[in-house]
């Protein structure tokens, strides 16, 4: 259930009610796609960076070590021992983005596993099936995304198939939930609207899913090449067709400068891997742009990654030690970088809830919006 407590503009400031909580909003969701984030954090270190919904995907754990084990072992929230929400995706970008020889047919989609090459079959029943014996929080509708740019008729065909799976979504993971061992019976499912970057035909996708009167919807198949202003623009014109008493999703995305201008926009809930993957190559982010710690420059610099971050790793390590494990190819170097990004994420979140509480937010995102994307 969601409750939108004020707005400014188009941006909210809500409350959002899951199976394991209530989480505040605009967030960010932090991505562990095979139940860890890359980097070396637990569910131990997402508490103490500020998590609240922890994301993963429906495809990875399906392939390995397999969602039926994870059901045997009590769910995905027993596995990994996580006690929060968690939301996990449908598959479909990655058997879209990574699988080989894929055919799309009405029932779903026929392809190979990346990892072994075996043959597969994903459509709208089997994507809830994956996801109600993982037992998230909030299971994420079965859709095609589409690469931009694509021809305007494939992409209208696309939306209809999209459309037609989600129907068969809602349906699936209804019979799954009253399943008398549903691991999470309370699971929720969000639509996803889709339509590249041809504004009419997302509107109307958009229409169409929004009358299946879910418990929430996102934004799909944005930040897979489009330009920023594509991205905002698409944004805009689909918000106003939104439920507004339901939270919006903006999926894979983004910097913290697509973040703020996602939350002007009306968007309620975020994710992406760029946070951690830049930490893992040294990319470091700081509320005065982004830093290379690999750089010479960082040497003999005992000031921590960033004075105004009051995360862990800030709190106890310099520029110069976490330079010199990156140097030294130590591992510890790749995780307090980690921490450090995602905190960042996170705490970038509650300060955009804080000015929204406070009514200063088109101050915040003047002062911040283009700033914290800089490369220094």
């Amino acid at each position: 259930m969601y409750k939108l407590i004020k707005r400014s503009g188009h941006a909210r400031r809500g409350e959002f009610t899951t199976p394991h909580g209530t989480v505040q909003t605009p967030l960010f969701m932090n991505v562990g796609t095979q139940g860890a984030i890359k980097g070396a954090l637990s569910a131990r270190d997402l508490k103490e960076i500020g998590c609240q919904i922890e994301l993963s995907n429906t495809y990875h754990l399906h392939v390995r070590p397999g969602d039926a084990l994870i059901r045997e072992l009590g769910g995905l929230h027993r596995f990994m021992t996580w006690d929060g929400p968690i939301l996990t995706d449908s598959g479909g970008f990655q058997i879209f983005s990574l699988a080989s020889l894929r055919k799309i047919r009405e029932e779903g989609v026929y392809f190979n596993s990346h990892v072994d090459g075996r043959h597969i079959f994903m459509g709208p029943e089997e994507s809830m099936r994956i996801q109600s014996n993982l037992g998230s929080d909030i299971a994420m509708a079965f859709d095609e995304c589409v690469k931009i740019p694509s021809p305007r008729e494939y992409v209208a065909r696309s939306c209809d198939r999209t459309a037609r799976w989600l129907e068969r979504c809602k349906t699936a993971l209804a019979a799954y939930n009253a399943e008398e061992d549903a691991v999470n019976p309370g699971q929720m499912l969000f639509g996803i609207n889709q339509g590249a970057v041809f504004h009419d035909l997302r509107i109307a996708h958009m229409k169409r899913i929004a009358e299946l009167d879910l418990p929430g919807y996102a934004i799909g198949g944005l930040a897979v090449g489009e330009t920023h202003r594509e991205m905002y623009d698409t944004i805009e014109a689909v918000e106003e067709h939104m439920p507004q008493d339901r939270p919006r999703y903006l999926m894979g995305v983004g910097t913290p400068g697509n973040i703020i201008e996602g939350v002007a926009r009306g968007v309620d809930l975020f994710d992406c891997v760029m946070p951690a993957r830049n930490g893992r190559h040294g990319h470091l982010f700081t509320w005065n742009g982004i830093i290379n710690i690999k750089n010479h420059r960082y040497e003999r610099d005992e000031s921590p990654i960033d004075p105004a971050c009051g995360c862990p790793v800030c709190r106890r390590y310099s520029r110069a030690y976490i330079r010199h494990l990156f140097k030294a190819e130590e591992m510890l170097a790749m995780r307090l970088a980690v921490a450090h990004n995602l905190y960042f994420y996170n705490d970038l979140l509650a300060r955009i809830r804080q000015s929204l509480d406070e009514d200063r937010f088109d101050a915040f995102r003047r002062e911040f919006s283009e700033k914290l994307d800089i490369r220094i």
